[in-house]
């Protein structure tokens, strides 16, 4: 009984014949065995190695990354950075499915704002600047004509001091502040999640603008020494009233004895 020999299983053997008949001058039949074992090792190790699969690990979304891809956005990106509003875009996106809407303003935008601007702008108003530039939901941009005007940013639901207006017609989409009036020039980015559109402008808020109504005074407290004279005058009444009262009661002893020697000289001249 013949068992059958498989050179995959041992190479040694198969090493040793390939050997033997490269010794015996046989060209044509050395090619073609030259050829099996090509063919050979080559589905061998194509079954022992089976192609990795292929990954579904995506990164996670990074505005800077984005805009620095897009290219243009330079002080936009700082902005950004320094107010650290990038982290919390970021952050948004994981750990919420509304999704963002971004309104960026390319570097052209910022030069023409008045020169200074920037740099006049306090802390907590350049994040709020960034705020006012971004939306708490996805829109897409067949969808800009569902908005209900004043439209809520992220910097406050103010309407009159933070309030924006859109109007969309078709792909057209422009935008109001009270301040300025924008125009959507395009999509940077979308992924269902986030949309970057860049604006012809930067988005100034009227807060930046109008005046503050005063706060209202508080009421004047009452000093020690206010108290002190007001003790001191309550106290000075009320002894007025009891010099008085003494006063009288002394007069009204001073009658008695008048109005006794009265009817005393009454009754003798009677």
């Amino acid at each position: 009984m013949h068992q059958s020999i498989h050179f995959k299983d041992h190479p040694s053997i198969f090493n040793s014949f390939l050997q033997n008949m490269v010794m015996m001058k046989h060209p044509f039949l050395s090619f073609t065995l030259l050829l099996i074992v090509f063919f050979s090792s080559t589905t061998t190790l194509a079954q022992k190695s089976p192609a990795p699969a292929p990954s579904t690990d995506t990164a996670p979304t990074d505005i800077i990354r984005i805009l620095k891809k897009a290219g243009g956005f330079t002080t936009l990106i700082r902005l950004l950075q320094t107010t650290q509003v990038s982290t919390q875009i970021n952050s948004q996106l994981l750990n919420s499915n509304g999704g963002l809407t971004l309104f960026a303003p390319n570097d052209n935008s910022f030069s023409s704002l008045k020169p200074g601007f920037l740099n006049s702008l306090s802390d907590e108003q350049k994040n709020k600047l960034i705020q006012f530039h971004l939306l708490p939901t996805f829109v897409s941009m067949s969808n800009f004509d569902t908005l209900s005007n004043p439209v809520r940013t992220q910097a406050g639901d103010d309407p009159y001091r933070l309030g924006l207006n859109v109007t969309s017609s078709g792909n057209q989409v422009n935008m109001t502040t009270g301040i300025v009036n924008v125009t959507v020039g395009g999509t940077v980015y979308t992924d269902h999640q986030l949309a970057v559109y860049q604006v012809d402008k930067v988005l100034l808020p009227r807060d930046f603008f109008v005046a503050k109504p005063p706060a209202p005074a508080p009421a004047p407290e009452k000093t020690k020494s206010s108290k002190k004279k007001s003790s001191d005058s309550d106290g000075g009444v009320a002894g007025d009233d009891d010099s008085g009262a003494v006063n009288v009661k002394q007069r009204r002893l001073m009658l008695v004895p008048v109005a006794v020697a009265t009817i005393i000289v009454a009754i003798y001249s009677w």
